[in-house]
């Protein structure tokens, strides 16, 4: 049994009222481990530490707090093989996923980090008739709080807390209860690195205790979360009447709108990658997929036949490219959503089964599924299944798919597939959205603002967007007439 521990002032530390969890791999159900079930004096204890280092880190010359970051950066690098494993163990996606996914990602996160900041210029403006010059002081906010979810653990964990870290500021971070254990490591990996004691602080467990300890915390200024939609309401209903810096990464519902003019092939082999990868359980998954009439069937069949053929399987299996569903809890609710397959029209046109994999019993693994639908407005549609789930459906006309992929509550992406560059323009201006890929999916530069609207969350991530959300601005002017 592995028992993970709480990281704070730069040591492992039980909880302090000695309650635990359990950790559950989802690729054979089995209990592996505990972590610790913090409550509001673990985050106190957190915030005391914190709020002791930041004098000294936001005082840290940028050039200091950038080779800390590179160093961890290298260190994350060299330990590819241990991560990848403590990830795929608790999230059940395949090992060979997490070696080039999420953890070369995690290490890029703090890699890019402690280049930006080097690069992260204040403004100044000079008014001649008025023998004024204004200039931008951007100073770290504090203790800050990050939170991030369970589908890529290390990933999204890193991508909040190495801006965090390079603008100067402390840090207090919770990951998913159900995926800890990458979190657990990086402390060891940060103690090498040299980062200062109590500038990173790492707090295990429930939303609903630690998380919320973090963000009703009167002096912690900050919240960067990725999560479900319902929770980010119930953050932003705590943290705004507090005046606190909320940037929220939410659910999406994202259309995938294919046109009859695309590089068919092309298109065809990335549509597999957008539905399915990381068992559908990425908030950037094309799940509404919507065919140009003139070349629906074909789609259909070509669709069909290419998914039949990904491997369901182990995730320590090198030829597995669908490996578990993360939890039990989740793995139930994927299969109540195909129950309702049929019950509006809707057909099962593949998949939608669960799979029994030998000496894993106990998994939670689930075909890949496609299902047709006759309108948007079904509850397949229009809800966040966020598993191997995706729904197909064929359009007439531009402007009745533009219609139907707006109308949803989400708006974090949209792929688009065609060659017509006044459509790609048009559509790119026009889909509700804050991310619109043009003949390509997940091709990400991390200098780019990261986010998305209605539903799908508040703020921007990503390049200086995240590095200004990390600091306060500070506006000086000075007359010399």
């Amino acid at each position: 049994m592995i028992q993970l521990k709480n990281f704070i002032n730069g040591e492992f530390l039980n909880p302090i009222q000695n309650q635990w969890l359990d950790n559950y791999n989802p690729s054979n159900g089995s209990v592996y481990g505990q972590l610790p079930n913090s409550c509001l004096k673990d985050v106190n204890f957190a915030y005391e530490a914190a709020k002791k280092a930041f004098e000294s880190w936001s005082n840290t010359p940028i050039e200091k707090r950038s080779a800390i970051l590179l160093k961890i950066a290298s260190l994350i690098d060299d330990n590819l093989d241990r991560f990848a494993e403590a990830e795929s163990k608790d999230n059940g996606k395949p090992i060979s996923v997490a070696k080039r996914l999420d953890v070369p990602r995690a290490a890029s996160n703090f890699r890019f980090f402690g280049h930006a900041i080097t690069q992260f210029q204040s403004e100044s403006h000079e008014t001649k008739s008025e023998k004024t010059i204004n200039y931008t002081l951007r100073h770290p906010l504090g203790v800050v709080g990050c939170i991030s979810p369970w589908n890529l653990p290390l990933y999204l964990l890193t991508w909040k807390i190495a801006p965090a870290l390079a603008a100067g500021n402390c840090v207090i971070a919770k990951p998913s209860e159900i995926t800890p254990y990458t979190a657990f490591l990086l402390g060891e990996i940060c103690n090498k690195a040299g980062l200062p004691k109590g500038v990173l602080n790492i707090i295990h467990g429930k939303g609903a205790n630690a998380g919320q300890a973090i963000i009703e915390h009167v002096h912690i200024k900050a919240i960067s979360f990725t999560g479900g939609t319902e929770t980010g309401k119930i953050i932003a209903r705590t943290a705004a009447p507090m005046f606190k810096k909320l940037s929220l990464e939410l659910g999406g519902k994202n259309p995938n709108i294919i046109f009859a003019d695309c590089d068919y092939e092309k298109m065809l082999i990335s549509t597999v990658k957008s539905s399915f990868s990381n068992q559908g359980q990425i908030c950037l998954c094309g799940s509404r997929i919507f065919v140009e009439a003139s070349i629906f069937d074909r789609f259909k069949t070509d669709f069909i036949k290419c998914v039949s053929k990904l491997i369901v399987g182990p995730p320590s299996n090198k030829s597995t490219q669908i490996g578990a569903l993360v939890s039990k809890a989740h793995y139930e609710k994927v299969l109540s959503f195909i129950d309702r397959v049929g019950s509006d029209g809707s057909k099962l046109l593949y998949g939608g089964k669960r799979v029994h994999v030998k000496d894993h019993e106990g998994g939670y693994y689930l075909t890949p599924t496609i299902v047709q639908v006759e309108s948007n407005s079904c509850q397949l549609n229009q809800e966040e299944i966020f598993g191997p789930v995706v729904t197909i459906m064929p359009f007439e006309s531009e402007s009745k798919v533009l219609e139907m992929a707006n109308d949803v509550k989400y708006g974090l992406s949209a792929t688009v597939w065609t060659n017509n560059l006044k459509r790609s323009l048009f559509f790119s201006e026009h889909l509700e959205c804050g991310i619109v890929w043009v003949n390509t999916w997940m091709q990400r530069d991390l200098r780019t603002p990261f986010g998305g609207v209605k539903s799908s969350g508040l703020g921007r991530e990503g390049g200086f967007e995240i590095l200004r959300f990390f600091t306060e601005t500070k506006n000086i002017c000075i007359n010399y007439k």
